[in-house]
């Protein structure tokens, strides 16, 4: 059972994001946590994460985004959900705020794009559906594997149902890509959980995947420790054979990843298997800044206002 803690928001809903690829968009939190409770999201480790099985929700995002909006002289063109929390979480006070909010920024012709690796519920999709010019939607996918969706992503939706979900985003004319995000070594990053898993999206008409390992944060890997037997532990902390730490183009901070060379051989894998379904391959350069340049298009392929940068977004 998910308690709901509501709280009034005293920050501002738009905000901008430190990562390279959401440098040109404005972004929104719903809440403070989230119900997928994923052992490996990065949030475990935020002052204001309310821990596992809660969410704190900002009750008054509505009304406080409706007056940023009639504030800000310069439009915002687009926003991105969430960079710490899923707009589709299991909790129906969160869904609900997630429907008006989509309403509201929809009404102002606003593009949205979402990162969620939960159920969209058909009433939200048939909102999506009627804004298909406003919308990219981006689904995260670990493995077909249930057994390992519930080890690592306890609440969020099974693979089946995020691969249905796809396949109607798609139908619907929907701008969509997946994303292979965390691979984590040792466990989905096997030639035959890729190909399982690439074959199973291009069947959903998918034509582009972004791809990153697993990184460690003391909180991460303190939630790891808890959550996994003391073999499954060891095989990670084996597979991962980190070296030590590197920077990443988000919050100015360092994170424990992986070597380059394992790196580069699950994104080489991951590449090779998706050629053969004509799909093409982007790493993320946020997280990768010694693979990758540019953007992974998490934030969407959207054209921006001539002349607008960040800062401007958020006068």
């Amino acid at each position: 059972m998910i308690q709901v803690h509501t709280v009034d928001r005293k920050s501002a809903v738009l905000t901008p994001s430190t990562l390279a690829c959401l440098r040109q968009v404005a972004t929104i939190n719903l809440t403070a946590g989230c119900a997928h409770d994923c052992l490996y999201c990065y949030i475990r480790g935020y002052s204001n994460y309310p821990g596992e099985a809660r969410v704190t929700l900002y009750g008054n995002t509505v009304e406080k985004l409706h007056a940023e909006l009639l504030r800000k002289r310069n439009a915002v063109s687009t926003v991105y959900f969430s960079p710490s929390s899923d707009l589709f979480q299991p909790v129906p006070q969160v869904l609900e705020m997630a429907h008006q909010v989509l309403q509201l920024l929809f009404s102002h012709g606003i593009q949205v794009t979402f990162l969620t690796k939960g159920v969209i519920p058909q009433k939200h999709m048939r909102l999506l559906a009627d804004n298909t010019s406003l919308v990219s939607a981006e689904v995260g996918l670990i493995s077909l594997d249930d057994s390992v969706g519930r080890l690592f992503e306890p609440a969020a939706a099974r693979a089946g149902r995020r691969l249905s979900q796809i396949s109607e985003l798609v139908r619907h004319g929907i701008q969509t890509e997946v994303r292979l995000d965390p691979i984590i070594p040792g466990f989905t990053d096997d030639e035959a959980n890729l190909r399982g898993l690439i074959a199973a999206i291009a069947g959903c008409g998918i034509k582009s995947i972004a791809v990153s390992t697993l990184f460690l944060r003391p909180a991460i890997t303190g939630s790891l420790r808890i959550h996994l037997s003391p073999e499954q532990f060891a095989t990670l902390v084996t597979a991962m054979s980190a070296t030590g730490r590197m920077d990443i183009q988000a919050e100015n901070s360092s994170v424990q990843s992986a070597s380059l060379e394992i790196r580069h051989r699950v994104y080489a894998r991951a590449q090779c298997i998706a050629m053969e379904f004509g799909i093409e391959v982007k790493i993320c350069a946020c997280k990768n800044p010694d693979l990758a340049h540019g953007t992974c298009g998490i934030a969407g392929q959207w054209k921006q206002p001539a002349g607008m940068t960040l800062p401007q977004l958020f006068k």
